[in-house]
């Protein structure tokens, strides 16, 4: 059963707060505001219940995918998203955010300066904190308003808040119950001045990196974890948006890395609205290259999109994406 409240907060950070032993379940607290004055705190996991109890953190400080495009005006509050590709709801596997494989694993807090999740998380925070201009996104499920009840860590009342601020599918055992799909929580900042966004992305070790495209559970037959490994054959460049009037014709170059050569029947590309281009069933060499000719409704938007590349089993192989601005350019082609 998927998040019941699912979405993003925009919003302000008041004031933070690190929690690591004796705490049962520690987060890294947030105190935050809208621009309406509405309090909120933001429950960041930095420590899982479910061993291995170590999070994997990753964060990239020049974050360029077309999501950022999506988010609501800064300061607006709480906004619901729905669970699907082509908002701003998120999906570590299918929305091409980043590659897996480059999480790390980070300790909740340890002495020492800048060595564990909670220092990590400190250094955005304390940016975004220092600058009047930075908007802040939390992704995740909320809860709340809690009429007459204050909130048990900054006190104002009513309580209210984000938490599961983390990938939200492939879990296990009794967390199993919350697996979706388009419903992964991350912290996300915009630097206005800098024009640049960054962002901070939480998974659990437990969690499985391949799911059902349904339920968001882990497809058992599949590898549980990320590994860092060369695709075979790996999406090299799109031609996003050719030169001519509607209908365009719109290209995916792939590239056989291998040095064998890899046949391609059954294997199948996917648009940022899932829909599927069955590959052409053809072999092809070691080092040469693949120009997939869009159709079958698989269209690449000039206003960013992702681009998933899957194995005849259905399983992701790679996965690209481009902003709005690298599509800007009529006839140009976008290399990955």
């Amino acid at each position: 059963m998927p998040l019941k409240n699912y979405g993003v907060l925009a919003c302000s950070v008041v004031d933070r707060r690190r929690e690591g032993a004796p705490d049962d379940t520690p987060h890294y607290q947030l105190h935050l505001t809208d621009s309406a004055g509405t309090h909120y705190r933001g429950a960041v996991n930095v420590l899982s219940q479910q061993a291995p109890s170590e999070l994997l953190f990753l964060a990239i400080d020049d974050f360029r995918h077309p999501v950022t495009a999506q988010l609501p005006p800064a300061g607006s509050g709480w906004t619901e998203l729905p669970s699907k590709p082509g908002t701003a709801s998120l999906d570590f596997i299918r929305g091409n955010l980043f590659a897996p494989e480059s999480m790390r694993k980070l300790p909740p807090d340890v002495v020492g300066p800048d060595n564990d999740l909670s220092d990590r998380l400190d250094h955005y925070i304390g940016r975004a904190m220092g600058d009047s201009t930075a908007a802040v996104y939390l992704l995740g499920e909320r809860w709340g308003p809690e009429h007459n009840k204050r909130d048990k860590v900054f006190g104002f009342e009513p309580g209210n808040g984000v938490h599961d601020i983390h990938m939200n599918q492939g879990s296990v055992g009794r967390f199993r119950s919350s697996n979706g799909v388009w419903q992964d929580g991350a912290l996300i900042i915009h630097f206005p001045a800098e024009s640049r966004w960054a962002a901070v992305f939480l998974a659990f070790q437990s969690q499985a990196w391949h799911t059902d495209d349904r339920t968001g559970d882990p497809i058992e037959t599949a590898p549980a974890r990320p590994v860092r490994r060369e695709a075979e054959v790996r999406i090299l460049a799109a031609m996003v948006n050719p030169k001519g009037p509607s209908p365009e014709r719109e290209s995916v170059t792939l590239l056989n890395a291998s040095p064998e050569p890899v046949d391609l029947r059954g294997w199948q590309l996917a648009d940022s609205a899932d829909h599927m281009l069955p590959l052409p069933p053809e072999l092809v060499a070691a080092g040469s290259t693949l120009v997939v000719q869009g159709g079958n409704g698989f269209a690449l938007g000039n206003h960013g999109g992702a681009i998933t590349l899957l194995d005849p089993e259905g399983l992701k192989v790679d996965g690209v994406s481009y902003t709005a601005a690298e599509a800007s350019r009529e006839g140009w082609t976008v290399s990955f």
